[in-house]
């Protein structure tokens, strides 16, 4: 990579890279077997109804109209909102250290750009802490709109005065690093902690 980077600011995504999400923790308790758990999130409860709620649809409309179409799912849908919380499974530790390893640093401004339904971040900003060491989060759900489309990258760079040229945007969906991109962000498709500090080592931006 190229270590002649004037890098001054460094967005996060948090769901995959700081913050261990996933609606299985819940519906393994749900369902009896792994193959109705996985049918239900592939072709009921899919990724793409839930990025809605992340673009800024309500919890209590998105889950009605789910409801409707899979009547025969309806505890399921339910409890998908009801019990979200379960679908946490804390910190990502190691990339968290990375974080504020870049914060002791006093060089960079830390960003976070995330898809989530602002009902929900609610209950992420309580259990979290470390989200009030950002200089500053784009939630998705309070902005109604979402990753990869233009208008939430647009949103970061106004709201904060990003320069992106000068900006690295991490994130775990590769669709989203695109839109990033096209943005004009330095990009990095997070894979691992481990990985990451490889990246931004090459970078110049962590010491070795």
């Amino acid at each position: 990579m190229d270590t002649s980077l004037n890098i001054e600011n460094i967005v996060f995504d948090l769901g995959g890279v700081l913050i261990d999400w996933n609606p299985r923790y819940l519906f393994q308790k749900i369902f009896p077997s792994t193959a109705e758990m996985e049918y239900f999130l592939q072709h009921v409860a899919t990724a793409e109804w839930n990025a809605e709620q992340d673009a800024g649809r309500s919890l209590q409309e998105g889950t009605a109209w789910l409801v409707e179409r899979f009547p025969a799912y309806e505890q399921a849908i339910r409890a998908y909102y009801d019990r979200w919380e379960e679908m946490l499974g804390g910190e990502i530790k190691a990339s968290l250290a990375i974080f504020y390893r870049l914060k002791a640093m006093h060089t960079y401004r830390l960003f976070a750009l995330t898809n989530w339904s602002a009902e929900t971040f609610i209950i992420a900003r309580q259990r979290f802490a470390f989200l009030q060491d950002f200089d500053g989060i784009v939630v998705s759900g309070e902005e109604k709109t979402r990753k990869p489309f233009p208008d939430i990258y647009q949103r970061l760079i106004q709201r904060f005065r990003i320069l992106p040229e000068r900006s690295l945007f991490i994130d775990d969906v590769l669709e989203n690093v695109e839109g990033a991109r096209q943005a004009g962000f330095h990009t990095i498709l997070f894979v691992s902690p481990e990985a990451l500090a490889e990246q931004l080592k090459a970078m110049g931006i962590l010491e070795g």
